[in-house]
């Protein structure tokens, strides 16, 4: 049978134990692998592998062996409690042994939990799980995850006394960003609020978020756009010191600027281009840079643009001569200038 998404999310969180299988197919490798890790969590409990409850095999050794597949799911085991068979990378040259494995089963064997990449309807594998009553197939799409789902993850790893405000930015998040790095962020939260009962707060996100530890990057990057040239010398020895390369910073450069260039060329003004950048960006940086766009203007940006191209050419220049960071410094400072001329 086939689960539509909405179907699918109360599955994965809890599965059928009494079925004979189910199919998990998407073109993201990661996305699958996060359900089908949920799943087989939910219908094993802990401790599954270790009680060897838990059966793992590559689709493709079921192609020499066919067999190899119905051994494992009518295997009686040592411990009590539900047994599954991971089949993983599947194609449908595994097709004949997952329909030999369905034709034989009964109550009491283990599950059959298969993960394919993306099939199409006319899937061997797809056509024997979603004929079979007793299976479920589920499509895995490059939707963004649901509010129910974001709250289920956010439950798991223990967060609790989220507001409104966080809760938006962290839905926000969700969308901007792979469901690995997600995942990872909500890992990171867990433990930076671990014995923290207070709420969670903006801050909190933004020092778990994916590139919280380029702040002191940022902090440079600030001081140009914002025309305090005298504060740039000291910000660049400080990254020197921590092993930033020229290269690297003029990267990150260009990269900011950017991001100042799509906000203020926006036709709807850097306020309404902002939200359109993604990853998302939120809380006190969103704000900051919305008036670093709005105040430089779509014009000078693309002459800042310029400017950091040149650079940039000069330090892949076979023939150049001058210390790379010293062109990024005098690079910088001329931006830091331009941001305050009229």
């Amino acid at each position: 049978m086939k689960l539509s998404p909405r179907e699918a999310d109360g599955y994965f969180a809890k599965p059928d134990a009494d079925k004979a299988g189910l199919l998990i197919y998407g073109a993201d490798a990661m996305r699958v692998a996060l359900k089908r890790q949920q799943v087989l969590t939910a219908l094993l409990g802990p401790g599954a592998e270790e009680e060897m409850r838990l059966t793992r095999m590559p689709g493709a050794d079921l192609r020499g062996d066919p067999a190899l597949l119905l051994d494992a799911v009518k295997a009686v085991g040592f411990f009590p409690g539900q047994r599954a068979v991971f089949v993983e990378d599947t194609t449908d040259v595994a097709a004949p042994a997952i329909i030999a494995a369905f034709q034989y089963w009964t109550p009491g064997d283990a599950q059959i939990i298969v993960t394919a990449g993306q099939l199409k309807p006319s899937s061997k594998i797809r056509k024997a799980f979603e004929a079979n009553p007793a299976a479920y197939s589920v499509g895995i799409y490059d939707d963004p995850p649901s509010r129910g789902e974001i709250e289920r993850v956010l439950t798991q790893a223990g967060l609790q006394n989220i507001p409104q405000e966080s809760m938006s930015a962290i839905a926000e998040l969700a969308t901007g960003i792979s469901p690995g790095d997600f995942a990872q962020t909500i890992e990171k939260l867990s433990l930076y609020k671990r014995g923290d009962d207070s709420e969670l707060t903006i801050d909190d996100i933004e020092a778990c978020a994916p590139g919280s530890t380029e702040a002191a990057l940022d902090d440079v990057l600030n001081v140009v756009a914002e025309g305090r040239a005298g504060e740039i010398g000291p910000l660049i020895r400080r990254l020197q010191s921590q092993g930033t390369n020229a290269v690297s910073l003029c990267i990150g450069a260009t990269r900011h600027f950017r991001t100042l260039y799509a906000c203020a060329s926006d036709p709807g003004g850097a306020a309404q281009g902002i939200g359109k950048l993604r990853p998302p960006v939120y809380g006190k940086r969103r704000d900051r840079i919305v008036r670093q766009a709005q105040g430089w203007g779509a014009p000078k940006l693309q002459t800042a643009l310029t400017v950091l191209t040149d650079t940039d050419l000069s330090l892949r220049s076979a023939g150049q001569t001058a210390p790379a960071m010293a062109l990024v410094e005098r690079a910088m400072i001329r931006l830091a200038m331009l941001a305050r001329s009229r």
